[in-house]
């Protein structure tokens, strides 16, 4: 399998990808042409996204995220340059102003917040992730919003990858983009991956490796703590049949959230969380711990 690397998404570890050359820059008043309107209203399709290979990033956090992240807008599209002066200040690129009628068109919301990026899609391989501590792989996620809350929880608990297998959402479907608020700039993200060889690649970086089932062994924080404290990375399937029973012998362990009340079940992105929760937590206080040995 080819893992295209010619891009590789910057980061708060990384440094910024140069500006393209071929960019145009218009003045901030420059109204929206409609054949650019038409280019642009193409990316809100994977088609269209997989041709351009572009994406948009919708709502001024996941823009500001985006504008952060490096040379990767090629294009912003407002309503009103001057609401969003402080968002684009520093910015050089390509700047469109267009009317509500062609923000409806562009955007996924009911609700436009004004502000649209075209960005470049990113490409990332395993040479990214090799010195990973913690990662997640999403097992054929097909919910746009699992998909998107499961990439930012994997960033807020200090994840150092996510992969999505074969049959998994488009990351860059509207609805996964919006729901990673920003989360989609911080992190390597690999996509397209067989199963099998992602829990092959991971176990030859030394993680080790627990499966999400309901099927499993209760989480119990206790026994799992020098586990949990080792490299690892978790498996989390799809929302409705979670993972098969073929998929789950390819884990060390197969481990299911506790539940006291009365919910048959948790959504994939809530036991996302507490598993890597658990995790984080006993990877950080293991950290701290050799630390403070060291100290004394």
């Amino acid at each position: 399998m080819l893992w295209p690397s010619t891009r590789w998404l910057p980061s708060r570890r990384n440094t910024r990808l140069p500006q393209p050359e071929s960019a145009v820059r218009h003045e901030p008043d420059a109204a929206l042409p409609v054949g650019v309107l038409r280019s642009v209203r193409r990316l809100t399709q994977r088609r269209g996204r997989d041709i351009a290979n572009k994406f948009l990033v919708e709502g001024r956090q996941a823009v500001r995220e985006a504008l952060a992240a490096g040379d990767i807008v090629e294009e912003v599209v407002v309503d009103d340059p001057a609401k969003h002066a402080d968002l684009l200040d520093g910015y050089s690129g390509t700047l469109w102003r267009a009317d509500e009628s062609a923000m409806r068109q562009l955007s996924d919301t009911v609700t436009p917040q004004g502000v649209i990026a075209v960005c470049r899609q990113l490409s990332f391989g395993w040479e990214h992730i090799s010195d990973a501590r913690l990662v997640v792989i999403c097992s054929q996620v097909r919910d746009p919003g699992n998909a998107g809350t499961v990439i930012r929880c994997a960033d807020a608990f200090g994840a150092d990858a996510v992969i999505l297998t074969t049959g998994s959402v488009d990351i860059y479907n509207p609805k996964v983009v919006r729901s990673t608020v920003g989360s989609l700039f911080h992190m390597p993200i690999l996509t397209g991956v067989d199963l099998r060889d992602a829990v092959d690649r991971v176990h030859s970086l030394g993680l080790h490796v627990l499966a999400a089932d309901g099927e499993g062994e209760p989480l119990d924080l206790k026994a799992l703590r020098g586990e949990l404290r080792r490299p690892t990375a978790w498996i989390m399937g799809n929302e409705a049949w979670g993972l098969p029973v073929a998929d789950r012998a390819l884990a060390d362990e197969v481990v299911a959230v506790p539940m006291w009340g009365g919910a048959e079940s948790l959504n994939l992105s809530s036991a996302a969380a507490v598993c890597l929760y658990a995790t984080a937590s006993a990877q950080r206080r293991n950290s701290e711990g050799v630390r403070n040995e060291r100290a004394q």
